[in-house]
């Protein structure tokens, strides 16, 4: 079973919309975890507009990158664009991608709703392409 890390710049909204869609879409077939460059904690937000198409994700901790070891993972997912802030052992993981998605934080819950749909869809093809 591949170990996936979704990471974010603070572990609060996209990080954890993608570590609970990986957990329902992945759910026997990968291993997943999410953090941040630093560690917040998960945007109210971000844990309605899941709730709202059936996915709990109140019981997920913001967590920082640095209580992880990146042997420990297969695949890498940054979610903002902060890649470039990674150390270099996590970008050298079998699979590693940069989303680079909008950061939806401080936003109208539209952009919560548009930003949760593109993580679904591509944790969708992820877990596909992985399994």
């Amino acid at each position: 079973m591949k170990k996936v890390m979704f990471v974010c710049k603070k572990n609060s909204c996209r990080s954890q919309m993608a570590e609970g869609f990986a957990r329902t879409l992945g759910e026997g077939k990968i291993s997943v975890t999410s953090s941040g460059l630093e560690a917040s904690q998960v945007h109210p937000t971000a844990v309605q507009v899941m709730s709202e198409i059936g996915i709990d994700i109140t019981d997920q901790k913001s967590k920082p990158l640095s209580d992880f070891k990146a042997e420990d993972y297969d695949i890498v997912i940054s979610l903002c664009g902060c890649g470039v802030n990674l150390p270099e052992d996590w970008v050298l993981r079998e699979v590693f991608q940069d989303w680079q998605l909008d950061d939806p934080d401080g936003q109208p819950i539209e952009v919560f709703h548009r930003v949760r749909d593109e993580v679904k869809e591509r944790v969708a093809k992820l877990v596909e392409s992985v399994t």
